[in-house]
C-alpha cells in the first residue's frame, strides 16, 4: 500500500514555497516616559507653591508685627502727658471733701484719661459709705467732669456702743448722727440682737426698707421701728400706739390702712393694730413687748 506524501513533489520539484501562516501583530504598549522628565516637570510647580506659602507666612508676620508695632505705639502715645488728667470738676460731695475724693481716685496723680472708667472710680470711693454712685464725663485731651450720688439717710440706728448712727435704705450705717436727728428710729426685738454687732443690714434690713418708704401722711409720727428676728415690722408712733406690717411686703397698701385708721379711727393708748392683711385690721391691747 503506497503512501502519499504530505508535501506534492512537483509543487517542490517547481521550487514553489508554501505559504507560512500569519504571525499575529503584536503592539506594544507606549513606554512611559522617563522618570527624569516626570522629575522636570513636578519640580518648578512644587517651587511656586513653596514660594507662594512663604510669602504669605511673610506676610501675615509682617501684618502681626506693624499690628504689635500699632498697639504698643498707640499705648504709648494715649499715656504722655498731653493726655493725662490735668482738671477735674467735682459734684455732690456734701460728706466727702474735694481732696478725699481726688485722694481716693488718684486722679491727683494725672492718670491717662484711656484708663478712667464709672466703675474703677466708685470702687475706690466705696470708702465712704455716703457713696452710692458715681458719674464719670471725659472731656478729651485731659479734663473730666466727675459727679457723686449720695446715699440718703432713711432712719438711725444704735450701734453696739450706743453710738446713734445715720442708716441708708440697704441698712448700711453711715456716720455718727445727732441726737436732735429727727428721722424714725430702728430697733430689734429682742434687744439683744443689735447688743454686739450691726444688725440692720441682714434680715433686719427690712426696718430700712420701710423707713425709705414711709409715706408723708404719717411719716412724721414714726418714733420706732421695730424688727423682729423673722423679720417682721412694728410701727411705734409717737402716741402709745402701734401698727404691726408683719414683712416688708404689699407696702403700699399697708400704708394706705393705716393713714386711713389714724385719720378715722378711735384707739385706746397702747393698742396695737394688725395690718398684715390691709383689707381686714384687728386691733388688740397692749402689747407685752
Amino acid at each position: 500500500m503506497s503512501r502519499r506524501p504530505l508535501v506534492s513533489t512537483r509543487a517542490r520539484a517547481r521550487g514553489r514555497k508554501t505559504k507560512e501562516p500569519r504571525r499575529p501583530e503584536v503592539r506594544r504598549a507606549p513606554r512611559p516616559a522617563r522618570e527624569s522628565a516626570v522629575v522636570a516637570t513636578i519640580a518648578p510647580a512644587r517651587r511656586r507653591r513653596w514660594g507662594l506659602a512663604i510669602k504669605i507666612a511673610a506676610g501675615a508676620a509682617g501684618a502681626v508685627t506693624l499690628g504689635t508695632l500699632l498697639v504698643v505705639g498707640g499705648r504709648w502715645l494715649l499715656h504722655q502727658s498731653f493726655l493725662r488728667v490735668q482738671h477735674v470738676s467735682l459734684s455732690g460731695e456734701t460728706h466727702e471733701s474735694p481732696q478725699q475724693v481726688l485722694s481716693a481716685t488718684h486722679l491727683n496723680t494725672h492718670p491717662a484719661m484711656i484708663d478712667l472708667s464709672e466703675s474703677a472710680l466708685q470702687r475706690d470711693l466705696s470708702v465712704y459709705p455716703w457713696v452710692g454712685s458715681v458719674s464719670l464725663v471725659k472731656h478729651w485731651p485731659n479734663s473730666v467732669d466727675l459727679a457723686i450720688h449720695e446715699v440718703r439717710a432713711v432712719a438711725v440706728a444704735y450701734d453696739a456702743r450706743h453710738v446713734l448712727r445715720y442708716v441708708s435704705a440697704t441698712g448700711r450705717d453711715l456716720t455718727p448722727a445727732p441726737l436732735t436727728t429727727n428721722l424714725p428710729t430702728l430697733a430689734t426685738s429682742p434687744a439683744s440682737l443689735a447688743a454686739t454687732s450691726w444688725p440692720y443690714g441682714g434680715p433686719e434690713s427690712a426696718g430700712a426698707v420701710v423707713a425709705s418708704q414711709l409715706p408723708e401722711a404719717f411719716s412724721a409720727q414714726v418714733n420706732q421701728i421695730i424688727v423682729d428676728a423673722q423679720g417682721n415690722v412694728t410701727l411705734q408712733l409717737t402716741t402709745p400706739l402701734r401698727f404691726f406690717l408683719g414683712p416688708a411686703t404689699n407696702l403700699r397698701a399697708k400704708f394706705v390702712a393705716i393713714a386711713s385708721a389714724i385719720a378715722h379711727g378711735t384707739f385706746a393708748a397702747g393698742d396695737v393694730v394688725d395690718v398684715t392683711t390691709p383689707n381686714e385690721l384687728s386691733v388688740t391691747g397692749p402689747s407685752a413687748s
